[in-house]
């Protein structure tokens, strides 16, 4: 691979999306924020906040963790600010996100692809004003009946804890692939149609 465009698609920045609010500390939507955490404490960050702009952040090695403090349907405009301050490319970034169209614990890496209806996916696209962001979809299950908002907003039921611990440990081993070894290397691996 030529060395340009190697050093583009090194991943230098992961965000997890979600509420910042702690009424939606543990709902299926901020799935993205639960997986980030959990790659943090493995690596002992800690969160910080910056005035420079409405996230937290924090270093995974030489990646940047970010957690947008905007709501989601507004997480590209932080999650904008910190890739320009820090000169990282939308192809180097990756969003972590939680999907309705994925069977509850599985994980969808792609390179590229539109928001499918994710209110924070298709702010970032907008902000970046590109398709080409890698993301990790993290499947919280269909919701049952037509109240997709409520139940994105809604709480695991207990039943379903178990399976999200592990797409959560999952998705971490599928992040630290991807930094370690390229997305296409974690997308080989990860992407698989099994459930957990």
């Amino acid at each position: 691979m030529d060395a340009d465009i190697e050093a583009r698609s090194q991943i230098r920045l992961i965000a997890g999306l979600g509420n910042p609010d702690p009424e939606y500390a543990a709902t299926r939507h901020n799935i993205g924020f639960l997986v980030v955490d959990k790659l943090a404490a493995q690596f002992g960050s800690t969160w910080e906040k910056s005035g420079k702009w409405d996230a937290l952040s924090t270093k995974c090695g030489a990646v940047l963790l970010v957690r947008p403090l905007a709501f989601m349907n507004r997480s590209g405009y932080p999650l904008l600010a910190v890739a320009q301050f820090y000169k990282i490319e939308p192809q180097q970034s990756l969003i972590v996100l939680d999907d309705l169209a994925l069977p509850l614990g599985r994980l969808r890496l792609r390179e590229r692809g539109g928001s499918g209806g994710h209110n924070g996916l298709e702010s970032v696209i907008a902000q970046f004003g590109t398709e080409e962001i890698p993301r990790l979809r993290v499947g919280i299950g269909a919701a049952p009946t037509e109240g997709s908002v409520d139940y994105v907003l809604s709480r695991f039921f207990d039943e379903e804890k178990p399976i999200v611990r592990a797409s959560i440990d999952r998705a971490v081993e599928a992040l630290k692939c991807a930094i370690d070894n390229g997305l296409v290397s974690a997308m080989n691996t990860f992407n698989k149609s099994e459930e957990i």
